[in-house]
């Protein structure tokens, strides 16, 4: 297929392109630029790279397409935080609009990369697809609000499906320093210690980077009838784990011990979810990380590329920080959130 992937140059993107193409379909990238230099490692390539805004997109620039993958995003709850309005305007009308114009163009199938935060506090029990939605932040809420907005535009030309990813971990190009697995890792090797911000008690649901693209490569290949106008959570049961868990491996794999940050206590964010349908439906598609492989593969990812606490702990790898330093250089206005 020709695909469309938005986002191409983020965290995820970088990695699900070089999957995608190595199944034989023709990826063009669509990407505003923000983490633009912010690398972790070679960068893919050998493939068309567009830069530009999702909310300017015309049907012109989504013709001749098949498929679009939507990744471009607000990406965390932080910035949702610092500029609620801006992260709706992005994440939810945003992705949309995106939606609304890939059916304008003829474009068949849509996928929307969603997340677990919709669940928000999700209570004691694991929570699956057809489960109620408990935002905590705007950024959860806002995939809430992107997903009620698209799937009206499904019908027999236009076949959304949303891909409701547990919490992200792995080494990628354009690595994150502020997801949870990264995080720890990251601060045991730079700073010899695994350090977390809240008790501990909460939980979450995990998967790899690798895994997330596979499943959006499994999506778009699987039959229409099977994935139209459907949700499928992005994990497995067992990678379900409290933080402290997470830590504990942390620590047993690389040697630093467990600290806490001053203040630490719960943290709303708190779910546990249920990975059943995407392995009836789609049972091709089996995770192939660990928790426990992709600590290790961050590890061994930072000692070959020499990794310091000032690059992991600043903008090139935490994303408040570059938003924030692309607004001091006058490059970024935060009440819109567009590159000047």
């Amino acid at each position: 297929m020709r695909v469309l992937v938005d986002g191409d140059r983020g965290y995820i993107g970088a990695v699900l392109v070089p999957i995608f193409q190595a199944a034989g379909h023709e990826v063009v990238g669509l990407d505003v630029g923000w983490y633009d230099g912010c690398d972790f490692g070679p960068q893919p390539g050998g493939y068309e790279q567009r830069t530009g805004d999702i909310r300017d997109l015309t049907p012109a620039d989504l013709e001749g397409f098949d498929a679009v993958v939507h990744l471009a995003a607000i990406s965390n709850d932080p910035i949702g935080h610092l500029n609620p309005d801006a992260t709706y305007g992005v994440n939810a009308h945003g992705a949309v609009h995106v939606a609304r114009t890939a059916k304008e163009a003829g474009v068949e199938r849509f996928l929307f990369s969603s997340s677990c935060s919709l669940y928000g506090a999700g209570g004691d029990a694991p929570v699956a697809e057809d489960g109620e939605f408990h935002p905590v932040t705007p950024y959860g809420e806002s995939k809430v609000i992107a997903e009620q907005g698209i799937s009206p535009l499904a019908d027999d030309s236009f076949s959304p499906s949303y891909l409701r990813n547990a919490t992200a971990y792995g080494s990628s190009p354009r690595l994150r320093a502020d997801i949870v697995v990264n995080n720890l890792t990251g601060t045991a090797f730079t700073r010899g210690e695994v350090r977390l911000q809240s008790d501990g008690s909460p939980w979450r649901p995990l998967v790899h980077v690798e895994d997330i693209s596979r499943a959006f490569l499994a999506v778009l290949e699987a039959p229409r009838d099977v994935v139209h106008d459907q949700a499928f959570n992005v994990g497995r049961d067992e990678d379900v784990v409290q933080i402290r868990t997470i830590a504990e491996q942390v620590s047993e794999i690389t040697g630093a011990p467990v600290s806490f940050a001053d203040g630490a206590g719960p943290d709303a964010r708190n779910y546990q979810v249920d990975f059943t349908k995407i392995r009836t439906q789609l049972p091709d598609l089996a995770p192939r990380w660990t928790i426990r492989d992709g600590i290790e593969e961050i590890w061994n990812d930072a000692r070959e590329r020499g990794l310091t606490a000032e690059d992991f702990e600043g903008a090139r790898f935490v994303r408040l920080q570059r938003i924030q330093e692309l607004a001091r250089s006058g490059r970024l206005d935060l009440a819109t959130l567009r590159l000047q």
